[in-house]
Protein backbone atom coordinates (compact mmCIF):
# COMPACT_ATOMS: atom_id res chain seq x y z
CA UNK A 1 0.00 0.00 0.00
CA UNK A 2 1.30 3.47 -0.88
CA UNK A 3 0.71 6.84 0.70
CA UNK A 4 0.53 10.30 -0.92
CA UNK A 5 4.31 10.28 -1.49
CA UNK A 6 4.02 7.08 -3.52
CA UNK A 7 5.84 5.09 -0.87
CA UNK A 8 4.47 2.20 1.13
CA UNK A 9 5.45 1.45 4.75
CA UNK A 10 8.54 -0.59 3.74
CA UNK A 11 10.03 2.19 1.62
CA UNK A 12 9.21 4.78 4.29
CA UNK A 13 10.90 2.52 6.85
CA UNK A 14 14.06 2.43 4.74
CA UNK A 15 14.79 6.10 5.38
CA UNK A 16 17.89 6.27 7.54
CA UNK A 17 18.38 2.52 7.75
CA UNK A 18 21.39 2.52 5.45
CA UNK A 19 20.39 -0.80 3.88
CA UNK A 20 19.20 -2.53 7.03
CA UNK A 21 20.00 -3.14 10.67
CA UNK A 22 23.59 -3.17 11.84
CA UNK A 23 25.05 -6.59 12.57
CA UNK A 24 28.35 -7.53 14.23
CA UNK A 25 31.34 -8.25 11.95
CA UNK A 26 30.96 -12.04 12.30
CA UNK A 27 32.88 -12.65 9.07
CA UNK A 28 36.03 -11.27 10.77
CA UNK A 29 35.71 -13.40 13.91
CA UNK A 30 37.58 -16.72 13.94
CA UNK A 31 37.13 -18.29 17.38
CA UNK A 32 37.50 -22.05 17.90
CA UNK A 33 34.57 -24.29 16.96
CA UNK A 34 32.97 -25.58 20.16
CA UNK A 35 30.59 -28.16 18.65
CA UNK A 36 26.90 -28.10 17.81
CA UNK A 37 24.07 -27.00 20.08
CA UNK A 38 20.43 -28.07 19.95
CA UNK A 39 19.19 -25.05 18.01
CA UNK A 40 17.26 -25.30 14.75
CA UNK A 41 15.69 -22.92 12.25
CA UNK A 42 12.66 -24.62 10.69
CA UNK A 43 11.56 -24.24 7.08
CA UNK A 44 8.84 -21.81 8.21
CA UNK A 45 11.45 -19.53 9.85
CA UNK A 46 10.69 -20.56 13.44
CA UNK A 47 13.76 -20.79 15.69
CA UNK A 48 13.86 -23.68 18.19
CA UNK A 49 16.11 -24.30 21.19
CA UNK A 50 16.13 -27.78 22.72
CA UNK A 51 12.94 -28.61 20.82
CA UNK A 52 10.94 -25.57 22.00
CA UNK A 53 10.17 -22.55 19.82
CA UNK A 54 11.89 -19.31 20.79
CA UNK A 55 8.92 -17.00 21.23
CA UNK A 56 10.73 -13.74 21.97
CA UNK A 57 11.34 -11.87 18.67
CA UNK A 58 14.14 -9.81 20.25
CA UNK A 59 16.01 -12.99 21.17
CA UNK A 60 15.60 -14.42 17.65
CA UNK A 61 16.94 -11.13 16.21
CA UNK A 62 19.90 -11.26 18.59
CA UNK A 63 20.78 -14.82 17.57
CA UNK A 64 20.29 -13.99 13.88
CA UNK A 65 22.72 -11.08 14.18
CA UNK A 66 25.57 -13.47 15.06
CA UNK A 67 24.62 -16.13 12.50
CA UNK A 68 27.12 -17.00 9.80
CA UNK A 69 27.28 -19.64 7.05
CA UNK A 70 30.64 -21.39 6.96
CA UNK A 71 31.49 -23.78 4.10
CA UNK A 72 30.27 -26.84 6.01
CA UNK A 73 27.70 -25.53 8.50
CA UNK A 74 25.68 -22.67 9.93
CA UNK A 75 27.19 -21.25 13.12
CA UNK A 76 26.45 -18.72 15.82
CA UNK A 77 29.71 -16.88 16.35
CA UNK A 78 31.10 -14.47 18.94
CA UNK A 79 34.67 -13.25 19.32
CA UNK A 80 35.37 -16.15 21.72
CA UNK A 81 33.31 -19.14 20.53
CA UNK A 82 31.57 -20.65 17.54
CA UNK A 83 28.73 -23.21 17.78
CA UNK A 84 26.91 -25.08 15.03
CA UNK A 85 23.15 -25.00 14.54
CA UNK A 86 20.74 -26.73 12.14
CA UNK A 87 19.00 -24.81 9.36
CA UNK A 88 16.35 -26.78 7.46
CA UNK A 89 16.33 -24.58 4.32
CA UNK A 90 17.64 -21.03 4.72
CA UNK A 91 17.72 -18.96 7.92
CA UNK A 92 15.41 -16.12 6.90
CA UNK A 93 12.08 -15.42 5.21
CA UNK A 94 11.27 -12.37 3.10
CA UNK A 95 8.06 -11.05 4.63
CA UNK A 96 7.72 -7.66 2.92
CA UNK A 97 8.58 -6.33 -0.53
CA UNK A 98 8.22 -2.98 -2.28
CA UNK A 99 9.62 -1.25 -5.37
CA UNK A 100 10.96 2.29 -5.34
CA UNK A 101 10.63 4.93 -8.09
CA UNK A 102 13.73 3.54 -9.88
CA UNK A 103 12.20 0.05 -10.01
CA UNK A 104 14.55 -1.38 -7.38
CA UNK A 105 12.87 -4.09 -5.30
CA UNK A 106 13.47 -3.74 -1.56
CA UNK A 107 12.79 -6.58 0.86
CA UNK A 108 12.54 -6.99 4.63
CA UNK A 109 13.11 -10.30 6.39
CA UNK A 110 11.39 -11.82 9.39
CA UNK A 111 14.34 -10.59 11.52
CA UNK A 112 14.21 -7.04 10.07
CA UNK A 113 17.19 -7.26 7.72
CA UNK A 114 16.56 -4.96 4.74
CA UNK A 115 18.09 -5.41 1.29
CA UNK A 116 17.75 -3.88 -2.17
CA UNK A 117 17.73 -6.68 -4.77
CA UNK A 118 20.65 -6.15 -7.14
CA UNK A 119 24.30 -7.16 -7.57
CA UNK A 120 25.04 -7.17 -3.82
CA UNK A 121 21.76 -8.90 -2.94
CA UNK A 122 20.97 -11.16 -5.90
CA UNK A 123 17.78 -13.06 -6.47
CA UNK A 124 17.87 -16.76 -7.36
CA UNK A 125 15.11 -19.15 -8.29
CA UNK A 126 14.96 -22.82 -7.28
CA UNK A 127 12.29 -25.34 -8.19
CA UNK A 128 10.37 -26.92 -5.31
CA UNK A 129 9.67 -30.66 -5.14
CA UNK A 130 6.11 -29.96 -6.34
CA UNK A 131 7.42 -27.99 -9.33
CA UNK A 132 6.65 -24.59 -7.81
CA UNK A 133 8.98 -21.62 -7.83
CA UNK A 134 11.11 -20.81 -4.76
CA UNK A 135 12.76 -17.36 -4.97
CA UNK A 136 15.63 -16.57 -2.60
CA UNK A 137 17.42 -13.27 -1.87
CA UNK A 138 21.00 -13.09 -0.59
CA UNK A 139 20.86 -11.00 2.57
CA UNK A 140 24.41 -10.89 3.98
CA UNK A 141 27.49 -13.06 3.83
CA UNK A 142 26.23 -16.41 2.54
CA UNK A 143 22.87 -16.05 4.31
CA UNK A 144 19.76 -16.21 2.14
CA UNK A 145 16.06 -15.56 2.68
CA UNK A 146 13.22 -17.40 0.95
CA UNK A 147 10.19 -15.40 -0.13
CA UNK A 148 6.88 -16.31 1.46
CA UNK A 149 4.24 -17.82 -0.83
CA UNK A 150 2.21 -14.59 -0.96
CA UNK A 151 5.26 -12.61 -2.06
CA UNK A 152 6.13 -15.19 -4.73
CA UNK A 153 2.86 -14.31 -6.46
CA UNK A 154 3.62 -10.58 -6.21
CA UNK A 155 7.15 -11.13 -7.55
CA UNK A 156 6.03 -13.24 -10.50
CA UNK A 157 3.45 -10.57 -11.34
CA UNK A 158 6.41 -8.20 -11.89
CA UNK A 159 8.24 -10.65 -14.18
CA UNK A 160 8.96 -9.73 -17.77
CA UNK A 161 10.49 -11.19 -20.90
CA UNK A 162 14.00 -10.15 -21.98
CA UNK A 163 16.60 -11.55 -24.31
CA UNK A 164 19.52 -13.10 -22.40
CA UNK A 165 22.44 -14.45 -24.47
CA UNK A 166 20.15 -14.66 -27.50
CA UNK A 167 17.40 -16.57 -25.65
CA UNK A 168 13.97 -15.13 -24.79
CA UNK A 169 13.95 -15.40 -21.00
CA UNK A 170 11.31 -14.80 -18.35
CA UNK A 171 12.71 -13.06 -15.25
CA UNK A 172 12.50 -10.26 -12.72
CA UNK A 173 14.11 -6.83 -13.02
CA UNK A 174 15.24 -4.81 -10.03
CA UNK A 175 16.71 -1.48 -11.05
CA UNK A 176 19.28 -2.23 -13.76
CA UNK A 177 19.67 -5.90 -12.75
CA UNK A 178 17.75 -8.77 -14.35
CA UNK A 179 17.35 -12.17 -12.68
CA UNK A 180 16.29 -14.97 -15.05
CA UNK A 181 13.65 -17.47 -13.99
CA UNK A 182 13.55 -19.68 -17.10
CA UNK A 183 13.62 -19.55 -20.89
CA UNK A 184 10.23 -18.52 -22.26
CA UNK A 185 9.92 -21.79 -24.26
CA UNK A 186 10.06 -23.79 -21.00
CA UNK A 187 7.29 -21.70 -19.44
CA UNK A 188 5.15 -21.92 -22.59
CA UNK A 189 5.57 -25.69 -22.41
CA UNK A 190 4.01 -25.63 -18.93
CA UNK A 191 0.97 -23.76 -20.26
CA UNK A 192 0.48 -26.35 -23.01
CA UNK A 193 0.37 -29.26 -20.53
Amino acid sequence: MQDATGQGPLLQGLDGLGGGRKTPPVERWNPPYCGAIDMRIAVDGTWFYQGSPIRRPALVKLFSSVLRKDPDRYVLVTPVECVGITVEDVPFLVVEMASDAAGVIHVRTNVDDVAAIGPDHPLRFDVAADGGLKPYVKIRGDLWARMTRALVHDLVAQAEEREVAGVATFGVASGTSFFPIAPVVEIQGLDDG
